[in-house]
């Protein structure tokens, strides 16, 4: 069955940018110049996407979003081209904005398959891998990293440079002011560690018992020890068998600019 792009006659869209085949745009969309829609895709009502972006296919766009607004920054230089690319199958709720990047050789990133919710604020050079949900009114602040299967819940806040590891789930109302690890709860405020993800792990990865196990024991050698980080680490290899999530763990600890969030202090 063949599908036709259907734009509104009350939408405004630049003559320059390039709509996809079966892409619905509805009234009072703004679609800016040298913007690239892929197939497949709606725009919504009242939606503004801007110089520089680029979008892919199958993804939903819906009242009121804005994506590719100069970023928020005063490192930002006046006229600079800003850039945000966005894969397929994104959900992007009413409300959300997404700022482009700062500089014109980047990009503000998202990946496949994400879902963000109402009210989001995603800043400049945020890269969001896959799968990941944001949820309402989060807002992440510049150069942040979120891997692939991230939950973030509603009015989570995450500062400057934070990175979000592999199905971390972060709760509601965090301040997050160091690196999420890889497949951990984190929660409160300050934020700190509040155990492993275990039922997203089972339910998503479909992680076997003896991997589970060996990320717990991982995480309790990280949280419960009185000794260095750097000492965990050696403690981890002598310990731990290895598997790809092990490794994992290890490197987004060694590769952390901020440092890792802390444990939950006994009351």
């Amino acid at each position: 069955m063949e599908t036709h792009t259907q734009i509104s006659p009350l939408a405004f869209v630049d003559p320059s940018a390039q709509i996809g085949e079966g892409t619905v745009v509805q009234p009072f969309a703004y679609i800016d110049k040298n913007v690239i829609i892929g197939e497949n895709c709606v725009i919504m009502a009242h939606s503004t996407i801007l110089e520089g972006v680029e979008i892919g296919n199958d993804n939903l766009i819906y009242q009121n979003a804005v994506i590719g607004s100069t970023p928020q920054s005063f490192r930002y230089q006046k006229g600079h081209l800003t850039h945000v690319r966005i894969g397929n199958k994104n959900r992007i709720r009413e409300n959300v904005v997404i700022a482009g990047s700062l500089d014109e050789n980047t990009a503000t990133t998202i990946g496949d398959d994400n879902f963000l919710m109402d009210g989001v604020h995603v800043c400049h050079d945020v890269k969001i891998g896959n799968h990941c949900v944001i949820g309402i009114h989060s807002q992440i602040a510049g150069e942040c990293e979120i891997s692939d299967y991230s939950i973030l819940s509603g009015s989570v806040i995450l500062q400057h440079l934070a990175k979000v590891g592999v199905y971390s789930l972060i709760q509601s109302g965090c301040r997050v002011h160091y690196d999420v690890p890889p497949y951990i709860i984190a929660g409160g405020n300050p934020t700190t560690y509040r155990g492993v993800n275990v039922d997203v792990l089972k339910k998503y990865d479909n992680l076997d018992d003896r991997i589970l196990r060996h990320i717990t024991n991982t995480y309790r050698l990280i949280y419960m020890s009185d000794t260095s980080l750097e000492d965990v680490l050696h403690q981890i290899y002598d310990q731990i068998p290895r598997s790809e999530e092990i490794e994992q763990i290890v490197d987004f600890i060694k590769q952390s600019r901020l440092g890792i969030i802390r444990r939950q202090k006994d009351s």
